[in-house]
């Protein structure tokens, strides 16, 4: 006799959500948005509002922001998920959650991080001037799939978002360092989402979807993921000379996120899928996290 060990009730409920939007993830994109906002902060060529009410709305506004992006992808795609025998356990296919739940949770964290962005005001209306533009382009993200194989930069673009709206939500204004940040996110994202989306590559194609997998075959895709983790390492280059600031930790820091990118494309093969989650997600954490660790240790030191 077995016994379902799972918490029911609101903490139940409350885990089902986590999972479902995959918290842990947030991981991704929160480093590049916390190094963004470190170097508007502490890069000494101009002047940027950094108290500790900006640096909790920048907190509330990518969590809220990540939030409900990530809900409402599950919302449009629980049909096709449900069709996907890798996905067909996920929350809403499988029935742990409701459609009304979900959308309410959508709906809450939209209205928050609209609300957080209130946090920069008077000073900065910048963020909540862009606050349901940025919306639009993170939901927009869970349709592109349905008409470009390009989703994957869809999604590298949502990400590179965070870098730049830290650093306008500090300074108010734009500069090449947050802007080469937000190209490292770019090609970062694509070529990882193009990884991860090697395993659909199949059901893809059959159902009439598209992705750089599904239109070039695995082997395509993964050469094309290589190239945009390479213009990820130019990138991080062009940032190392656009930042005074950044000297021999921040370069070491390159050097081995390059290694951890070529061993990223070592474990994953055409022949052997059998690792993409842990390229996916134990290589890319490290590589985000590290990151911000030698970015910010730069920066101070």
């Amino acid at each position: 006799m077995t016994t379902d060990a799972r918490p029911t009730g609101f903490l139940g409920k409350l885990g089902d959500i986590l999972g479902m939007i995959r918290f842990s993830h947030t991981l991704f994109a929160l480093p590049f948005a916390l190094l963004g906002a470190a170097m508007a902060a502490l890069e000494p060529s101009g002047r940027a509002n950094a108290g500790a009410k900006e640096w909790i709305g920048i907190l509330l506004c990518m969590v809220t922001a990540r939030s409900a992006a990530m809900a409402f992808n599950r919302l449009v795609d629980r049909q096709i998920d449900a069709k996907n025998p890798r996905t067909a356990t996920r929350h809403l296919p499988s029935g742990r959650l409701s459609v009304r739940s979900v959308a309410v949770f959508t709906v809450v964290n939209a209205a928050l991080f609209i609300g957080a962005t209130g946090l920069f005001l008077p000073e900065n209306p910048w963020p909540i001037l862009l606050s349901v533009p940025v919306l639009v382009w993170l939901f927009g993200y869970s349709y592109a799939k349905r008409f470009t194989s390009l989703a994957h930069y869809w999604l590298g673009a949502a990400l590179a978002m965070a870098p730049i709206a830290a650093w306008i939500a500090l300074r108010g204004d734009l500069a090449w360092p947050p802007v080469l940040l937000g190209i490292v996110v770019l090609c970062w994202v694509g070529g990882f989402d193009i990884i991860y989306a090697c395993q659909d590559a199949s059901f893809d194609r059959s159902s009439g979807l598209r992705s750089i997998p599904s239109r070039l075959g695995i082997a395509g895709a993964l050469r094309l993921a290589a190239a945009s983790h390479a213009a990820m390492v130019a990138a991080l280059v062009g940032l190392g000379l656009s930042v005074p600031a950044f000297g021999g930790i921040y370069w070491a820091g390159v050097a081995v996120v390059a290694v951890l990118l070529v061993y990223e494309h070592s474990i994953v093969r055409p022949d052997d899928l059998g690792r993409v989650n842990v390229a996916f997600f134990q290589v890319n954490i490290g590589i985000s996290l590290g990151l911000l660790a030698v970015g910010v240790v730069d920066l101070l030191v």
